[in-house]
């Protein structure tokens, strides 16, 4: 790949020849993802989209410039037209994707997440549907019905993004990061991902989907928009993921900004709080049977559970069709952990409002903030719109 260096204090921005009409800059955040770039990349090789038409920038967040066993950046300059190297410490996908963003060529921005392979037609596919829709500022897809993992929690997890995504088809009140695009002009106007605030993954994409909608912009999931999730779950960063990165910043930033005024069509609608009611009295009456040695509460907590289970029926049926009996069976408990942990969150982040108030930023951004100095790779910025301070910074 014929390259330039750019910048020479550290950071280094490889570009290919600009190429005449490039429509669309995919964006890639990456972390020490040396293993799964080779096929993210593949995937995206085999798009059906004219490769003259599209670009492709790899951010690389903390990299290493070589210094240990990682190689992130030597894998991407084998296949991207544009490396953004951040040396120094992660300051996370937010953070990664503007820097990316700041260099795009394209008019359109598509957000793939290293660990994700999008399909042949994903980009094809992104691209028609804007160009159909230009009243719609952004547009994204879901996972497909293949994850790579085949345990049962992996199985679970990414089958459960995709039913959630798939049911929630048509206009959004969100976006996603994963495998999401939105036109250039628009996410430069609102003032990109809000990195002053989410410095690890968290929901600065569900975060950039509100700031869409509360500026009248139009966002589209569209289920025929698939790509495959490399990523294995364990139950410990499920766990993590549903209380500390998701769970609890997105009760947070609920209470701030209030609900949507026209609702929300993913995983926060009325059935849903219904089931971590139910999950909770199945769980919490539990320690009753024992302390009073009677056995009414293991009644209560299976008929809770088991009505958790039918108003999920369609979930679970969905399961055992592209997974068999083995995951639709292991995926029982997992959702009603699930539905426990969405309490928790839901909870921890009340406390944590009404204790704390907003998320602040980490002590150095915020002292380089104050003091006005200007670094390269700079410090994450406060946007120059936020939920969290309304209109302007």
């Amino acid at each position: 790949m014929s390259s330039v260096s750019l910048r020479g204090d550290g950071t280094i921005l490889h570009r290919t020849p600009e190429r005449q009409g490039v429509r669309l800059s995919v964006i890639m955040p990456a972390h020490r993802a040396t293993r799964v770039l080779p096929r993210s990349f593949e995937a995206l090789a085999s798009s059906d989209l004219d490769r003259d038409r599209w670009e492709l920038i790899v951010a690389v967040d903390g990299d290493s410039m070589g210094r240990d066993d990682d190689r992130t950046a030597e894998v991407a300059l084998e296949f991207a037209d544009i490396v953004v190297r951040l040396p120094g410490k992660p300051r996370g996908p937010s953070y990664a994707r503007n820097r990316g963003a700041e260099v795009a060529r394209g008019e359109i921005l598509v957000f793939v997440d290293s660990d994700v392979c999008v399909h042949e037609d994903t980009l094809g596919r992104i691209l028609a549907t804007l160009d159909a829709n230009p009243d719609v500022a952004a547009v994204f897809g879901c996972y497909d019905d293949r994850p790579e993992a085949s345990d049962v929690i992996s199985q679970y997890r990414n089958l459960l993004h995709r039913w959630v995504h798939q049911r929630g088809a048509g206009d959004a009140e969100t976006f996603w990061a994963g495998c999401g695009a939105i036109r250039a002009e628009v996410f430069h106007d609102i003032g990109m991902y809000d990195e002053w605030h989410f410095s690890r993954p968290q929901i600065e994409d569900i975060e950039l989907g509100r700031r869409l909608r509360r500026r009248g912009h139009r966002i589209l999931l569209d289920p025929g928009v698939e790509a495959c999730h490399l990523k294995r779950w364990t139950l410990a960063n499920v766990l993590e993921t549903d209380l500390r990165h998701r769970g609890v910043p997105w009760m947070r930033l609920i209470l701030h900004e209030g609900p949507n005024p026209s609702g929300d069509k993913l995983n926060v609608q009325p059935v849903h709080r219904l089931c971590v009611a139910l999950t909770w009295i199945a769980f919490c009456v539990l320690p009753a049977a024992a302390v009073f040695r009677v056995r009414w509460p293991l009644a209560v907590s299976l008929v809770a559970a088991l009505l958790v289970v039918l108003l999920n029926l369609g979930f679970f049926a969905m399961l055992r069709r592209v997974s068999g009996w083995r995951v639709a069976l292991g995926a029982i408990p997992l959702h009603l952990l699930f539905y426990f942990s969405n309490g928790v969150s839901a909870i921890s982040g009340v406390l944590m409002y009404s204790i704390v108030g907003a998320p602040l930023p980490p002590p150095d951004v915020g002292a380089f903030d104050e003091v006005g100095v200007e670094t390269w790779p700079p410090v994450p910025a406060r946007p120059k719109e936020s939920v969290w301070y309304g209109h302007g910074a």
